[in-house]
């Protein structure tokens, strides 16, 4: 699937979309360059998925709690990490196998313990305002 954003306004849309278009999947990997809108898509997903709380990217906290009427939403931030190993030092696994929305920047830092059925989000700069979102 590839949705194509020509202007921020069209996020929502997008997020809705790709949600209405997975129903039963709950761990969403990031990936693309530094600037190409990961946190801000994600930001748009917790506002469908209709979290009241502040979202941020959870840069320096590696992951971010927020509160959704379907449960908790855990969004990661793995640039930081250097080895995978961290990723072990908080319990990665009891988030990605919770059954809760999770929301992962960066995991390509942690190839190895990714699972299987995690969804795939590769977000493209086609111009300073537009996006390619492919989703795998």
């Amino acid at each position: 699937m590839i949705i194509e954003v020509n202007q921020l306004s069209e996020l929502d849309h997008a997020a809705e979309l790709l949600l209405k278009s997975f129903p039963d999947d709950r761990v969403f990997l990031f990936y693309g360059h530094m600037g190409a809108g990961k946190t801000t898509f994600i930001k748009a997903l917790c506002k469908a998925l209709q979290v009241q709380d502040n979202t941020s990217s959870p840069t320096f906290s590696i992951v971010n709690e927020y509160s959704a009427p379907q449960g908790t939403i855990f969004h990661f931030d793995f640039y930081r990490i250097k080895e995978e190993e961290e990723a072990y030092d908080f319990g990665y696994e009891d988030y990605f196998y919770s059954g809760n929305y999770c929301f992962i920047e960066w995991p390509n830092k942690i190839p190895n313990l990714l699972p299987d059925d995690a969804k795939t989000i590769k977000i493209e700069i086609t111009s300073p305002t537009s996006r390619k979102i492919i989703i795998k």
